[in-house]
């Protein structure tokens, strides 16, 4: 008989995350998938056409069930957000009361918010099985980083839950190594947390240099970045390079194509303009993932950038595997875990975090370096990726954990 995993998470196809993936990848092995998520509407802040609280509120996705419960959208302004994170947790509480589901597991993916966690570790201890969290986000620090609030109060509150949904884990999953140590500090034992670090779709590889009409193929240096525009990226740093740059008056001409959408991206074009860089930026609407390779294969490097805070040096965010996987050499703004990994790869140059004058410096030089020597960057990016985010290896060390725990859990229960 199939075993069947529920998985719980905010954000879900047709919002692009790698969980969509994961869940594909498990109907493949066998399992049966059952996905409880909200509206789409990340991260425009409103539901997706043809989405809506009488919508596609059930649908099956590559094999997977999908139901979407109730939850108000993003918007575009901290109470909005609030009400959105609010919202999913108070509507997967109805769920767990009135669901007949019964799952062998519960797998929960856990971007922000960390709330969304809250209805998987209610539904499995009522259910009396195995919870698994994947920590992509780590709270309560990612809250008083992204929306400022320092209330003791507040943050003491939103530590206890963090707290609580840990206590109730039976094995903690994290993106990051250094991950492993914040936790720690929570009183979570070393036994319950382990490194599984993420991994890229197969649609994620090297493609032969190629031509697309959203990017000019006019001899320009083409930098690419691609996902979600907020406040985390730090994308505020790009105006200022970009300033830096002209300053240099470089022999060829540099180009940012930005691919993708966010609460900041509207800051980001006024910041831009009132630079006066607008001629090297060129934005580009949301694309649908498999067509991202495409994009990479258009350009000769691809920019990572995160803000200057310890948290974020902890954290390595998922495009970097997405890139990697594609072969293609990585310009990054970075600390810590990502600036380690580029250098350690040796698949381009790493800046540190808010460094705008390093940043022009290392993109100045590698936008003067030949093809042949940014070739030899690309396999290094894609040799990395083979040896340390396999797919097919972090995929058997989740089977081994489902295997072995609901043994621990059967005898418990014995």
């Amino acid at each position: 008989m199939k075993k069947h995993i529920l998985v719980i998470s905010q954000y879900f196809y047709p919002e692009q995350f790698r969980i969509n993936d994961i869940c594909t990848e498990w109907v493949k092995r066998g399992y049966k998938v059952t996905v409880i998520t909200g509206i789409p509407n990340y991260p425009q802040g409103k539901y997706y056409q043809g989405f809506g609280l009488f919508k596609k509120r059930k649908e099956t996705y590559n094999g997977i069930e999908i139901i979407r419960i109730p939850l108000i959208p993003r918007g575009n302004n901290p109470i909005t957000l609030a009400l959105n994170y609010l919202s999913f947790v108070v509507s997967g509480f109805f769920w767990k009361v009135f669901t007949k589901i019964k799952a062998d597991y519960v797998f929960i993916f856990e971007v922000s918010p960390m709330t969304q966690a809250l209805p998987g570790v209610w539904y499995a201890k009522k259910r009396q099985i195995p919870c698994y969290l994947y920590v992509q986000d780590l709270w309560p620090e990612n809250v008083e980083i992204i929306t400022g609030i320092t209330n003791k109060h507040i943050m003491g509150a939103i530590g206890k839950m963090v707290d609580y949904i840990y206590a109730r884990c039976t094995k903690i999953f994290t993106t990051s190594s250094s991950f492993i140590h914040a936790i720690e500090k929570r009183n979570v034992t070393r036994e319950v947390l382990e490194y599984w670090p993420q991994y890229a779709e197969d649609f994620y590889r090297p493609l032969k240099r190629t031509i697309i009409e959203e990017i000019p193929n006019d001899g320009n240096y083409n930098i690419i970045f691609t996902g979600n525009i907020g406040n985390a990226q730090g994308l505020d740093i790009l105006p200022k390079v970009a300033v830096l740059i002209k300053e240099k008056q470089v022999n060829r001409k540099i180009r940012f194509n930005i691919v993708g959408d966010g609460r900041y991206k509207e800051t980001l074009v006024k910041m831009i303009n009132s630079n006066n860089v607008a001629d090297m930026f060129n934005f580009i609407p949301n694309q649908p993932a498999n067509r991202i390779p495409e994009f990479m294969a258009a350009s000769e490097t691809a920019f990572l950038c995160l803000t200057d805070n310890p948290l974020f040096a902890m954290t390595i965010p998922a495009k970097l595997q997405s890139y990697m996987a594609c072969g293609i050499p990585i310009i990054a703004s970075a600390d810590g875990e990502t600036s380690r990994i580029i250098n350690e790869s040796k698949a381009g140059l790493s800046s540190p975090a808010g460094d705008a004058q390093k940043l022009s410096e290392i993109i100045i030089e590698l936008s003067s370096k030949s093809s042949k020597e940014l070739q030899e960057l690309g396999v290094n990016s894609r040799s990395y990726y083979d040896k340390n985010f396999n797919k097919e290896v972090l995929l058997n060390r989740m089977d081994r954990n489902f295997r072995e725990n609901l043994v621990l859990e059967e005898k418990q229960i014995v």
